[in-house]
């Protein structure tokens, strides 16, 4: 997805969302809010931000994406992946300020919270467009459930050792049925993540594309393939377990649903985007030398 201007209007309303642990993290807190006050700013909180002030009301995160111009986040990937996941049609920047371990997706780290929100609220910043998964599951012809994801889609055998067999098509075509651990349908974004670790390849986030992954799978001739992402994914279980050894299915490590013998779960592109806030182009080669440790002394 590309490099986008930002909406054309001055922020008024942001929105707070924090990780669980955001207390540790008071005198942070504290400075955004002080700093978000003086410049005259509403501010809205998710239900982790809000305890740390008495009587403060909360927001549910679709609610924060439909009322404000601008969503901090103060967390690691994994609370800016849970917030995703509510993501609405509306454009409304995300701007990530890393309290996690490696923080991919986060455009600051708490050293630099004022100049960058400073810099935000004076709409000197770019948006980074990220598509997001439609995941959909359907027991017995019927919808089951929808999920919106940014990262990925895992199908994993859950609490059995044993061999899963899935069937995979491509817009209704066949093109495998295999036995693994599981599979991931990844985004661009999201191919830096559980996908990388399972061997599939880094894909640039500008390209329009999903990364199909087997977990393990028991042939050594199933790789991992990138196709255009206006595909749709369809991934059907064939394999019956019994007692309480589920299939499951996890979006973006956040939300999980057990599956069943003959679930189909389809993936597609969504039609709603994921707008992360950036100061700078910065070089996407940069990002990945620093997060993943690329060229460093391995001794």
């Amino acid at each position: 997805m590309p490099i986008v201007s930002p909406p054309n209007k001055k922020i008024k309303k942001v929105g707070i969302i924090a990780k669980s642990t955001i207390a540790s993290h008071k005198a942070l807190f504290s400075k955004l809010l002080k700093l978000l006050q003086k410049e005259k700013c509403s501010i809205f909180f998710d239900n982790h931000a809000a305890k740390l002030l008495k009587g403060a009301k909360f927001l549910d995160h679709q609610d924060m994406y439909e009322t404000c111009d601008l969503l901090i986040v103060l967390g690691g990937d994994g609370t800016i992946l849970k917030s995703a996941a509510s993501a609405v049609k509306k454009i409304t920047p995300i701007l990530g300020i890393n309290l996690g371990n490696l923080g991919f997706n986060a455009e600051t780290g708490p050293d630099q919270i004022e100049e960058t929100v400073k810099l935000v609220l004076k709409n000197k910043y770019f948006l980074d467009k990220r598509s997001l998964l439609r995941v959909t599951i359907y027991r017995d012809k019927n919808k089951l459930d929808t999920f919106l994801a940014l990262n990925d889609a895992v199908i994993n055998q859950g609490m059995s050792a044993r061999l899963i067999e899935l069937n995979i098509e491509i817009d209704g075509r066949k093109m495998v049925s295999f036995n693994a651990d599981g599979m991931i349908v990844a985004t661009p974004t999201g191919s830096t993540a559980h996908s990388l670790s399972a061997g599939g390849p880094i894909v640039h986030p500008t390209l329009d594309a999903f990364v199909i992954t087997p977990i393990c799978p028991s042939t050594l001739a199933l790789r991992p393939i990138v196709i255009p992402n206006d595909r749709e994914v369809t991934i059907t279980v064939a394999t019956q377990r019994r007692g309480t050894y589920n299939i499951g299915l996890t979006m973006d490590g956040q939300q999980t649903l057990p599956l069943e013998y003959g679930d189909v779960v389809k993936v597609r592109k969504s039609s709603r985007n994921f707008y992360l806030v950036r100061i700078d182009t910065k070089n996407y080669y940069r990002t990945l030398r620093e997060k993943l440790g690329w060229g460093r002394d391995s001794m």
